[in-house]
């Protein structure tokens, strides 16, 4: 599903930022921490509390999500990467992770599409990169 630059650019980075839709149709956009779940081939979203968290129950009425974790190597020259992640996700609890000791919740993306700017080969001009957009 991931490419071996896109899992080790995934590890590197601490945050990320999720799109949950809320109830009225509103779009939300939130700074989350995440790892990659290899066991359910998912990205796990976790967090201080939360199960009570906006996001947490926006996933109860809406299930399509956004996740991008993007990021800028260099200013000078300026260099960008980018990976969205569209797809389905669940909130659970009672969930278990190695590195989840600020709560039971998770919110578990599904991906659906995948697209990468920059994360294989990251020190080229902007305007010479070209996305990796797919369907998995």
């Amino acid at each position: 599903m991931f490419t071996e630059a896109e899992l080790a650019y995934l590890a590197a980075q601490p945050l990320g930022r999720l799109a949950t839709q809320q109830p009225d149709g509103t779009l939300q956009n939130s700074p989350v921490g995440f790892r990659y779940n290899p066991d359910e081939k998912t990205i796990d979203v976790t967090g201080h509390n939360l199960r009570n968290s906006k996001k947490f129950r926006n996933i109860a009425t809406h299930d399509k999500v956004a996740f991008v974790v993007d990021d800028v190597p260099s200013t000078n020259p300026w260099r960008v990467r980018c990976l969205e992640i569209r797809g389905r996700a669940e909130a659970l609890v009672g969930v278990s992770l190695p590195d989840n000791h600020l709560d039971d919740a998770v919110i578990r993306i599904h991906p659906q599409r995948i697209i990468a700017f920059g994360v294989e080969d990251w020190d080229r001009e902007p305007l010479e990169l070209e996305a990796n957009i797919r369907n998995v």
